[in-house]
C-alpha cells in the first residue's frame, strides 16, 4: 500500500475541536489537500457521527469503528456483530463497495482481539475492506493480531510530547513490517505557537 507521506486529518470538521465548520469551507480545504498530493483522508464513523463520512463519500480514505455513541456516552466495542454493522453503515455513507483502510479506533478489552480480527478477515475475504488497521494498541495486541490477518497500518499518537510509543510499539511495528500513522504531531498544540493557538481553538476549534 502506497500513500503520501502526509494525510488530512478531518476529526475537527464536524465534531471535537470547537463546533462544527461549514462544510464549504471543508469542501474547499479537502479539495485544498488533493490537489497538494495528499492521498489519505482519515476520518470515523464516531466524527459526527458519520457527518464525516458523508462529506467524504466522493474520495478514497481510511475510516474506523471501535467507538460506540449512544444517548450521549462514547464506550469502544469490538464485537463482531457491531463491527460489522459499523461497516455496512460505513459503506452507506461513504457510497462505495470497499474501504481501502478500516482502523479499530479503539481497543474493546472485552473481547479478544483475535475475535475481533476474525471478523475482519471475513469482511476482507468478502472484499468490503481491503486493508485491517490498528489505532492506539499495545505492542502485545499488535502481535496478538498480526498472527490472525496481516495488520497493514497502526496509528497512534506521537511527538516531542508523546514518545512513550518508542519502547515498544514503534519497534514492534518495524519489525512486523508494519506502516505507522502518527496523530497530533504538535502535541494537541502545546509544541506550535504557544498561547495563541491555544486562544484560537477555544475561540475557533483547531486540529493539531
Amino acid at each position: 500500500l502506497e500513500v503520501s507521506g502526509q494525510g488530512l486529518r478531518c476529526m475537527g470538521m464536524f465534531a471535537f475541536y470547537g463546533p462544527p465548520k461549514p462544510e464549504s469551507c471543508m469542501i474547499a480545504l479537502i479539495h485544498h489537500a488533493i490537489d497538494s498530493g495528499i492521498t489519505v483522508l482519515d476520518t470515523s464513523n464516531v466524527y459526527g457521527p458519520h457527518t464525516n463520512e458523508i462529506l467524504l463519500a466522493r474520495v478514497k480514505l481510511t475510516t474506523k469503528f471501535g467507538i460506540r455513541y449512544e444517548d450521549g456516552k462514547y464506550s469502544y466495542c469490538g464485537d463482531p456483530a457491531y463491527l460489522r454493522a459499523a461497516c455496512e453503515a460505513s459503506l452507506k455513507c461513504l457510497d462505495v463497495d470497499c474501504i481501502d483502510l478500516y482502523y479499530q479506533h479503539r481497543i474493546d478489552t472485552k473481547i479478544p482481539i483475535e475475535v475481533t480480527i476474525g471478523e475482519l478477515k471475513r469482511l476482507v475475504e468478502e472484499g468490503k475492506i481491503k486493508h485491517i488497521d490498528l489505532s492506539e494498541a499495545s505492542a502485545s495486541t499488535i502481535r496478538r493480531a498480526h498472527t490472525i490477518h496481516p495488520i497493514t497500518v497502526v496509528r497512534l499518537e506521537w511527538s516531542l510530547r508523546s514518545r512513550d510509543v518508542e519502547e515498544e510499539i514503534v519497534p514492534t511495528c518495524r519489525e512486523l513490517g508494519i506502516g505507522i500513522v502518527a496523530y497530533s504531531l504538535l502535541g494537541r498544540g502545546f509544541l506550535s505557537s504557544g498561547p495563541k493557538l491555544i486562544h484560537l481553538s477555544a475561540t475557533k476549534g483547531c486540529i493539531s
